[in-house]
């Protein structure tokens, strides 16, 4: 093996291993919108769960009205990120797709006040509610701003 071709075989592994650990690093420890809000707030994710349910708020509307939601918003896109790494190795989708998934999360984070459903993920191929996502859902989550989080918490 030339020099060359040692020291780009390094390279890549050096990489990879770092991406790896910033990946393992950025990871959420909440696996649903109603842990993250419970983690943030203090309270209950069941008392959350009957929050949204009887006063029909989005978890974002909650998170905002307890001074969270910048915390809420980051969590929220820790999980979606895991989540896409997971169909990323899994080979469901590729890392273009996941980036351009994500690119377009912060983007309606950016302007997310917590109040609006979230509507991440329609047409998308996401399927963060735990099916494929092949580009059937409607992304029509409670999560508020686009946050797509659809599957039941």
């Amino acid at each position: 093996m030339t020099k060359l071709k040692k020291v780009l075989a390094i390279g890549t592994m050096v990489l990879t291993i770092g991406a790896t650990s910033i990946t393992a690093f950025a990871a959420s420890k909440y696996n649903t919108p109603a842990e993250a809000l419970a983690g943030l707030t203090g309270k209950t994710v069941e008392s959350l769960r009957a929050e949204r349910v009887e006063t029909g708020k989005t978890y974002g509307t909650i998170a905002s009205e307890n001074g969270k939601l910048e915390a809420f918003k980051a969590e929220m896109l820790k999980i979606k990120k895991d989540s896409l790494a997971k169909k990323v190795e899994a080979g469901i989708m590729t890392q273009e797709k996941a980036d351009e998934i994500i690119a377009a999360i912060e983007k309606n984070q950016a302007n997310c006040d917590g109040t609006r459903p979230g509507k991440m993920g329609q047409k998308m191929g996401i399927g963060f509610s735990g099916m494929n996502g092949k580009g059937q859902g409607q992304g029509r989550g409670r999560g508020g701003c686009g946050l797509g989080l659809s599957q039941v918490e």
